[in-house]
């Protein structure tokens, strides 16, 4: 295993029966829980400050008593908090808090007025079932309000692991200290701001527990009885090697022909970045089809960028017959309506990997939706009908043998999907198995899905890509990398870790057409990076 897996609470939960299953008590698992948090702890404040520790009624608990029994033995001044009487506790908590003998703090709320330099919120972990209301409410806000720097065990108190969704009070974390694997909610917002900076401590759990028969058939498991991890964040140690590097031996036309189709004159911008993003990305040859004014106006702004003259599906469609071109781009600027969803059909019927973005998505979508819906850089489309239904786009999708990657945001989504409900990690899945592709839900979370259930979460976009055109160079990107012959899912993640690493090394001020220059250094950067 790699340590990029995520693990739901429940799977977790299954880790850590398989870990006890190996021989390994389950209170030295806790002890080494909490001293990694006072590991951390220590780090946060000078040496001697006060520190309070709040603990809950679980296991989050019992690593809060072992964290506050380490800081005092290190010299700090640590006042201990528990929400329920000490009698009360069971297990290993109760076992952990009787370790304790430095006494309990009463009317303890007070205490994050009165000098504390760290607040340790050990409340409640990432398998909560219910919502933080009443008192603990209370606590939450105060804990938020007092400006303390917090310290989260596991995940701040109110969050849930799984789905990064809080629904009701939620601790808002300076830093998290989680175990053996990170939970979709570190990577999932709100999740990822509520936590913080994330530490993944190691605390003894062996990889081992992955493929350990398991006693729990209500565990994650695959056919053998081990675990079927199927959710990972999103990192170049997933992909690195798939990678397509250029080879000394080879040659622009082993680099595949990706084609990026045009939009109209006004609206053709959007093609423009996704074919720079293409080539930009490795493509050996791309070209931008179009009609006659966006073709007049596309060969004015490209150079290495080929143009071509290609009129309706039926022109598409020809000029996809040459297996040479073997990637395919539908959706920048294209117009929502039944020429865009025409020519998304014709790609469909042709053996070249397709990427459908932006319009081509809001084509199939309801009437309703796509009447009301814009296009390119916020121009309302013309057309009067919203052309073929999702029925008919899934059916295509799921008739091909060669690949295709969908790239909504949360509203393309909503009109192509419907309203799905679960968690932002559900969603994906369930739209990558019902249209049969790999779908990236776009965002500051997103989500690449596979219809085999595969997914992975990415966590390094900064906000500066929230502006216009930065969706289409993604699209590039992965119709660069899908001309190179890299296989879907791995190139949607590679396209979007750097899509985030180019965003990253600009910062504040970014525009679109920043990425695809960005993009030499990043790459520049990984290929040094030994392969895994």
């Amino acid at each position: 295993m790699t340590g990029f897996e995520l693990l739901t609470s429940a799977e977790m939960a299954e880790a850590d029966q398989r870990a006890v299953a190996l021989g390994v008590p389950s209170l030295t698992f806790m002890e080494n829980a909490g001293r990694a948090v006072s590991d951390e702890a220590a780090k946060m404040v000078a040496p001697g400050a006060r520190i309070l520790v709040l603990c809950g009624p679980g296991n989050n608990g019992g690593d809060g008593f072992v964290a506050a029994r380490h800081l005092k033995e290190r010299g700090f001044e640590v006042r201990v908090a528990c929400l329920v009487p000490l009698t009360e506790l069971k297990g290993d908590a109760a076992a952990m808090a009787s370790r304790w003998t430095g006494g309990m703090t009463e009317n303890w709320p007070d205490e994050l007025c009165t000098g504390a330099a760290l607040v340790v919120d050990a409340l409640y972990g990432a398998g909560l079932s219910r919502h933080i209301a009443g008192e603990v409410a209370s606590l939450v806000e105060r804990i938020n309000a007092s400006g303390k720097p917090v310290l989260s065990v596991d995940v701040p108190s109110g969050l849930d692991g799984t789905t990064g969704v809080a629904s009701g009070a939620v601790v808002q974390a300076t830093r998290t200290v989680t175990f053996f694997r990170r939970k979709p909610g570190h990577l999932l917002l709100p999740g990822r701001a509520l936590c913080g900076e994330v530490v993944v401590a190691d605390i003894g759990i062996p990889d081992a527990v992955f493929g350990l028969v398991s006693e729990h058939p209500e565990g994650a498991e695959d056919g053998a009885g081990g675990f079927d991890v199927l959710t990972s964040a999103n990192a170049p140690g997933r992909w690195h090697n798939a990678y397509p590097w250029p080879r000394l031996d080879g040659h622009k036309y082993a680099r595949g022909h990706a084609v990026v189709v045009s939009g109209s004159g006004e609206t053709s911008g959007a093609a423009r970045l996704a074919a720079r993003g293409a080539i930009r990305v490795g493509a050996g040859l791309v070209t931008l089809v179009g009609g006659p004014a966006a073709t007049a106006i596309n060969a004015m702004h490209t150079n290495a960028i080929m143009v071509r003259k290609v009129e309706g599906a039926e022109g598409l469609a020809e000029f996809l017959s040459d297996a040479r071109r073997n990637a395919v781009l539908i959706g920048p600027g294209a117009g929502v309506g039944q020429d865009t969803a025409a020519d998304v059909l014709a790609a469909l019927a042709s053996n070249a990997a397709v990427v459908l973005d932006a319009d081509a998505l809001t084509s199939f979508a309801s009437q309703d939706a796509a009447a009301s819906a814009k296009s390119g850089f916020g121009f309302v489309a013309r057309s009067e009908s919203a052309g073929s239904s999702s029925v008919d786009l899934y059916a295509a999708i799921k008739g091909r043998t060669a690949p295709v990657v969908l790239t909504p945001h949360e509203g393309e989504f909503k009109r192509l999907f419907g309203d799905v409900s679960g968690s932002k990690l559900d969603r994906a899945r369930h739209a990558a198995d019902l249209s049969g592709a790999v779908v990236i839900l776009k965002g500051g979370d997103t989500v690449i899905a596979a219809p085999n259930g595969r997914a992975a979460i990415n966590d390094n976009a900064p906000p500066w890509l929230a502006t216009a055109g930065t969706g289409d160079v993604l699209a590039g990107f992965v119709t660069g990398l899908l001309a190179q012959g890299m296989a879907a899912f791995e190139a949607a993640c590679a396209a979007v870790w750097l899509h985030g690493e180019c965003a990253n090394l600009f910062g504040p001020g970014l525009i679109a057409e920043d990425l695809p220059e960005l993009l030499p250094k990043v790459l520049s950067e990984l290929y040094t990076q030994p392969r895994v």
